[in-house]
């Protein structure tokens, strides 16, 4: 018995022993790959930048450097400010003497897409060759590669170009089937968000929209593209008819959209006479994630000036949504609060950019945001710079700034709000077969139940309070873009505008990307002399690294299962959550590229 206790006891001791190892190991093993991605870079000779356009791009990335080790095969996340960053890096590096861009499906929005290849010609100013490269192009790669000196085409590959379509899923039959109906109280004519709720097709208000902004995107993308490869726009658009997908990799080079027919080799001996190599010599090739640690050569302000760039993205929430386990960004008023106050604060910062990229959301959350906007440009100059979209709550909370940058394809406007009240009277009482009863006080108690109907009062005041909203809604934007409420109203009713649009209408100032907000802020703030600083503050590696890492692993398989039909879940896991009065665009739309 002595021995059996003995020889236990001592397993026991050797499982611990060796859990502690493994840990520690494990620790040491994951700080390794953190550190790496802090550790600076030294360049070789004929260093030759490789950016894949791959995965997903959001305003700034987030490291998780345990997502990476469980899975590394998953979609990557791209940060567009490190992608312009660097390509900056690159072009004033003497030792990186080209740009290699291979296209591997980059899922980004069209703005975005513009965004980057917009980098990729100031890059290519600098008199370094610009090569690409790709066995499929998207139509999202292409409009990058485009810029490049020579588009090169695997003989066995293909360049896809078929235009953009916008296509929305309905829900109103499928709910009424499980004997859900959704009350909705709204202001606006195009204000489409609730569409997929009561109707089962696009309202003509909503068709008109979409037709409209889509149209001007794909103009925008066409210019661009012709304007690389002198194609007339009318060959591009016919081009896109045919569906170029289907066609040869030959036929593609015969109608100009690639120069030349290699395989990954051919092109690696493409890029060595490039560089003057032998046949032998190996192309030094450095990536995104070592570009981003080269140190710039720029010398260091010493002014002491500050213009900050505060980036929000995502929903417009209250506070973060308790089930958000993918790490997609929101913008929590509450915080969003606090960090402007500290900004307005602060001495040292003498302007404030404020980075918009957002469908909306939370129509209080928003104005609450709005009055921090408010109050900060009392004390500094604001400018807003429009990403892919700055609409319905994303404008309200940049309608007050000094002045509105946008990217000619941003989508904005969409001015309108809507409420939204699910109702399972049918399903509970009639196909479960449950029922209430209950005792209430006041007339109204029970008003807002999931499990009846409204009555002609109850919606009466509450079309009522939505209306207020948007008399509110109209008023800050009247206010902060100098006009009445009427002209605001004329070009509001929640239709949505492309950057290009709203520049006629008076909705935003100036077309461009942040830089150009950066210039504007510098001169509003009469300095020329400054360092830019982004905020809010990223989350430590380790940080990131420990929160939300196993739901987040398990969260963005179970999206990637379900494509399409994961947003609406999300939604409805969501919806116990979210205020009831939004100001934001359609929940599950998106331009396909």
């Amino acid at each position: 018995m002595k021995d059996f206790l003995k020889y236990t006891l001592a397993t026991i001791v050797g499982i611990l022993v060796l859990s502690v190892v493994i840990t520690v190991i494990g620790i040491g093993s994951l700080a390794g790959v953190v550190a790496s991605s802090e550790k600076e870079t030294r360049l070789y000779e004929n260093s030759v930048f490789h950016l894949k356009l791959q995965g997903v791009v959001h305003e700034r990335s987030t490291d998780n450097p345990i997502l990476s080790v469980l899975s590394p095969d998953e979609q990557a996340e791209l940060g567009l400010d490190d992608v312009v960053t660097s390509l900056e890096k690159a072009a004033e590096n003497d030792k990186i003497k080209g740009l290699f861009l291979e296209a591997k499906g980059l899922s980004a929005s069209p703005a975005t897409v513009l965004a980057i290849r917009e980098a990729v010609a100031k890059f290519k100013e600098s008199g370094k060759f610009v090569y690409a490269y790709g066995d499929i192009y998207t139509q999202g790669d292409y409009l990058i590669s485009s810029v490049a000196d020579k588009v090169i085409l695997n003989p066995q590959g293909s360049l896809d170009w078929h235009g953009l379509t916008s296509e929305t899923m309905f829900y109103k039959d499928a709910m009424e089937q499980l004997g859900v109906k959704m009350q909705i109280f709204k202001v606006g004519t195009y204000k489409s968000a609730v569409e997929p709720f009561i109707e089962t097709k696009m309202s003509d208000a909503n068709r008109e929209q979409v037709t409209a902004f889509l149209t001007s995107i794909w103009n925008n993308m066409v210019t661009a593209v012709s304007a690389s490869r002198h194609i007339d726009a009318q060959n591009l658009n016919a081009y896109a008819d045919e569906y170029l997908a289907l066609s040869t990799a030959e036929e593609v080079v015969a109608k100009g959209m690639a120069d030349t027919l290699l395989y990954m080799d051919g092109t690696k001996a493409l890029l060595q006479q490039a560089l003057g190599l032998g046949e032998k010599a190996s192309v030094p090739l450095v990536t995104l994630d070592e570009v981003k640690n080269i140190r710039r050569k720029q010398p260091l302000d010493k002014s002491g000036n500050v213009i900050a760039v505060y980036y929000a993205e995502g929903s417009i929430v209250q506070q973060p949504s308790p089930t958000n386990f993918t790490g997609e960004p929101e913008i929590a008023s509450n915080k969003v609060i606090i960090d402007l106050r500290k900004l307005r604060d602060d001495e040292s910062v003498k302007a404030v950019v404020l980075r918009v990229n957002s469908g909306g959301g939370s129509a209080y959350a928003s104005e609450q945001i709005w009055n921090e906007v408010v109050r900060l440009k009392e004390k500094k100059p604001v400018i807003v710079s429009m990403g892919d979209m700055a609409a319905s709550g994303g404008y309200y909370i940049s309608c007050a700034a000094d002045a509105i940058v946008a990217e000619p394809t941003t989508l904005t406007g969409s001015i309108g709000i809507f409420g939204m009240f699910p109702c399972a009277e049918e399903l509970v009482q009639k196909k479960v077969k449950l029922h209430f009863d209950g005792v209430k006080t006041n007339a109204l108690s029970d008003m807002g139940s999931p499990f009846r109907a409204m009555n002609a009062a109850e919606s009466a005041k509450m079309q009522k309070m939505i209306e207020q909203g948007y008399q509110t809604f109209i008023t800050r934007c009247a206010d902060g873009r100098g006009k009445t409420t009427a002209q605001i109203d004329a070009i509001g009713q929640g239709r949505v505008w492309t950057g290009e649009a709203a520049l006629g209408l008076g909705l935003v100032d100036v077309l461009g990307g942040l830089k150009d907000a950066e210039k504007i802020a510098a001169e509003r703030a009469g300095i020329s002399s400054y360092s830019l600083v982004a905020y809010p503050e990223m989350e430590p590696p380790f940080k990131s690294l420990l929160n939300k890492t196993k739901e987040s692993y398990f969260s963005t398989r179970f999206d990637k299962a379900l494509g399409d039909f994961a947003e609406p879940l999300h939604y409805f896991e969501n919806l116990s959550t979210m205020d009831r009065i939004q100001a934001r665009m359609p929940f599950f739309f998106r331009v396909e590229m």
